[in-house]
């Protein structure tokens, strides 16, 4: 199995030995993934089936706020009208309490599992200027690079600031420019002016090293750690 349904709590036979196979068969995935040090996509679903298995469990309904990006308002309506529907069927509503308590620490563990790999992995990165840094911070270049650190990833960056009624918000966007040989020659400092040559639209852009001290996998672990990072990194130094 790779991904857990979205609604699978709702999907199909409502049964708890049938819903405790298909949450197992799941998580034994999860744990495969995580043996290998690959973190994405599975922590981020981990973490969206854990918050709303206790938002069920408390409140007998979904939290909006719990849901990923990409599910449309369509799709959101629909699960919540599933949940409402057998909110009011007793029968059906105790079988799924039952499956969202056999549910919640069995994600739990992963999720702490998973936390546990993610918090190692962002401990081992470092983050540093290249060269002088301007005022304006939030566009520029990122270089993300592991051991044996010879192949460095370039990406373009963009800081976007929003605000909700609590407090103001960061997300990143980053653009693949190209991967770059560093050696003793190639300096960061070069692959930089090289940027600044080849790109005239950022004549004098902010460039951060993410250095990993582990080699991890760069898709699945390095590059979401590693933009989480930064965008904490570039929160803080703003």
């Amino acid at each position: 199995m790779e991904k857990l349904s979205k609604d699978w709590l709702t999907q199909g036979l409502i049964d708890f030995e049938y819903k405790k196979y298909v949450l197992l068969a799941y998580l034994q995935t999860v744990k495969k993934s995580f043996g290998k040090v690959e973190l994405y996509p599975f922590l981020a679903d981990l973490v969206f089936h854990y918050r709303n298995l206790v938002a069920v469990k408390e409140n007998k309904t979904l939290i909006r706020e719990s849901f990923p990006k990409e599910l449309s308002l369509e799709e959101i309506r629909k699960l919540e009208l599933s949940y409402r529907e057998l909110v009011e069927d007793d029968r059906i509503m105790n079988e799924l309490e039952s499956i969202i308590d056999f549910a919640i620490p069995h994600v739990k563990n992963s999720l702490e599992e998973g936390t546990v790999i993610y918090e190692y992995v962002e401990s081992n990165l470092e983050i540093s200027p290249v060269g002088v840094t301007p005022l304006y911070a939030n566009e520029g270049y990122l270089f993300v690079t592991q051991p044996p650190e010879k192949e460095t990833n370039v990406y373009r960056y963009q800081v976007s600031i929003f605000e909700d009624s609590k407090e103001q918000l960061r997300s990143l966007n980053t653009q693949f420019v190209e991967s770059v040989d560093k050696s003793m020659l190639n300096t960061y400092e070069r692959i930089k002016l090289d940027l600044i040559k080849k790109y005239k639209d950022l004549p004098n852009p902010a460039a951060f090293l993410m250095l990993s001290k582990l080699k991890v996998p760069f898709t699945e672990t390095l590059m979401p750690v590693a933009k989480r990072l930064f965008v904490k990194h570039i929160s803080q130094t703003a």
